[in-house]
C-alpha cells in the first residue's frame, strides 16, 4: 500500500518588511525555506497565495526589468553565476545593455566606476572569471548586481564559498556599500557570525514559517523560541555543561 501524498508548503504565511538602508538577516537550517523565499522575492517563482510588494506595488504586476531595477541577487557561488566566456567588463555591463541604458562610452564609464566601488583594479576588466580569485569573482558579481543602482540586494550565502580571510573582506565591502549607497540587504545565511556582523534585524525560519523576528542583538543573545536557541547552540563553541537546555515540548511548540 502507498501512503497518501502530503503537500508541504516550502514557505507558508510569511510576512516581512524591509526598511530603507536596513540589513535583514534570514536564518534557519537547510531546507527551512530560505532559498525558496528568496526566489519568491526575486519574482522567479509565483506565490500560490499572497504577494510581494516593492515600494507599495505588487511584484506580480511588475515586469522582470522593473523588478531588476529595484532588486538584485548576489548568489552563493560567484564562479557558477558568471559566464566563463565573458570578461569582467562584459559581465558587469550586460545589465545596462539589456535595459538599454547609455551609449557605449557611458556604459564603459559606469562599469569602471562600479568596479572602483567594489575594490577591484581596473585592469581586472579584461580578465575572465577563471583568472580571478574567489573573492575577486564575488566582487564582480556584486558589481554586476549594483550596476543598475537597485535599492535592495538579496544576498544568498554570499560568503560561504569563500576562504575565511576573504569572507571578512566581502562582508566589509557589503557593509560599506550599504552605508555609502543606502542600499537595503536581505542576508540569507546559516553562518550566524556573518548575520551578527551585518544584520540590523533577524528573522528565523522553521519549516517554511517565520517563527521569531526582532533586533539582531535581541534574537542572537536572548531568543524566545527553543528552535532558535538550538540553532544558536549548534553554531557556538560552548563548553560542556554550559549550553542552553532544551525541552521537547518547547521544540514541538514551534512546529
Amino acid at each position: 500500500m502507498m501512503a497518501p501524498v502530503r503537500q508541504i508548503n516550502a514557505v507558508n504565511d510569511v510576512s516581512l518588511d524591509l526598511r530603507e538602508g536596513e540589513v535583514l538577516g534570514l536564518i534557519g537550517e537547510s531546507g527551512c525555506g530560505k532559498s525558496t523565499l528568496s526566489r519568491l522575492l526575486l519574482g522567479l517563482e509565483a506565490p500560490s497565495a499572497g504577494d510581494v510588494f516593492l515600494n507599495g506595488r505588487p511584484i506580480s504586476s511588475l515586469s522582470r526589468k522593473e523588478i531588476a531595477r529595484v532588486l538584485q541577487p548576489v548568489f552563493q557561488d560567484p564562479y557558477s553565476s558568471l559566464n566563463p566566456r565573458e570578461t569582467v567588463e562584459q559581465a558587469v555591463s550586460r545589465p545596462l545593455q539589456v535595459h538599454g541604458i547609455g551609449d557605449r562610452a557611458a556604459i564603459r564609464r559606469k562599469v569602471a566606476e562600479t568596479i572602483d566601488a567594489v575594490g577591484l583594479p581596473r585592469r581586472a576588466l579584461a580578465s575572465y572569471p577563471s583568472q580571478l580569485s574567489g573573492g575577486q569573482r564575488q566582487r564582480v558579481a556584486i558589481a554586476r548586481a549594483l550596476i543598475l543602482e537597485p535599492r535592495i540586494l538579496i544576498c544568498d550565502e554570499p560568503t560561504s564559498a569563500l576562504d575565511v580571510s576573504v569572507q571578512a573582506q566581502i562582508l566589509n565591502l557589503l557593509s560599506e556599500l550599504r552605508r555609502s549607497a543606502n542600499i537595503s540587504l536581505i542576508l540569507i545565511s546559516h553562518n550566524l557570525q556573518v548575520v551578527q556582523f551585518l544584520a540590523d534585524r533577524v528573522a528565523v525560519m522553521y519549516v517554511g514559517k517565520i517563527i521569531e523576528e526582532g533586533p539582531a542583538a535581541q534574537i542572537l543573545r536572548a531568543p524566545a523560541q527553543a528552535y532558535t536557541r538550538r540553532l544558536l547552540a549548534s553554531a557556538l563553541d560552548i563548553a560542556p555543561g554550559k549550553g542552553i537546555p532544551l525541552l521537547d515540548n518547547e521544540v514541538a511548540a514551534v512546529a
